[in-house]
């Protein structure tokens, strides 16, 4: 007997949004993952020169137990740059960890 499977993705899962963009010129993207009301995460950064931000605070002994953007990118370690804004438009919504002072967003990102 063949059991069907249901397909499920990314964005079927309630409480994330995700987005895409690309600059075909210059044969690079980025996809960025939301959660605005933060989501567990983890990660596991192998290779010999891995382009990352922010995954070290994702560790299971860190403090830091929520993520409220993820960022995927082309483009090298520029391409880490894009995480900057993606924490920008989160903090202008209000959306982050509080501290005293601000609220921060945590938005890990990596080069792939």
């Amino acid at each position: 007997m063949v059991r069907s499977m249901r397909e499920i993705s990314i964005t079927s899962i309630e409480g994330l949004l995700v987005g895409h963009a690309e600059n075909a010129q210059a044969k690079t993207g980025c996809t960025v993952i939301l959660a605005p009301n933060g989501a567990a995460a983890s990660c596991h950064n192998p290779g010999f020169a891995p382009g990352s931000r922010e995954t070290d605070a994702l560790k299971p002994a860190n403090s830091i137990d929520t993520l409220h953007g993820l960022c995927l990118s082309g483009g090298s370690a520029f391409g880490l740059a894009a995480a900057g804004g993606v924490a920008k438009y989160l903090r202008e919504k209000g959306l982050g960890v509080k501290t005293p002072h601000l609220t921060v967003p945590l938005v890990a990102a990596a080069v792939i």
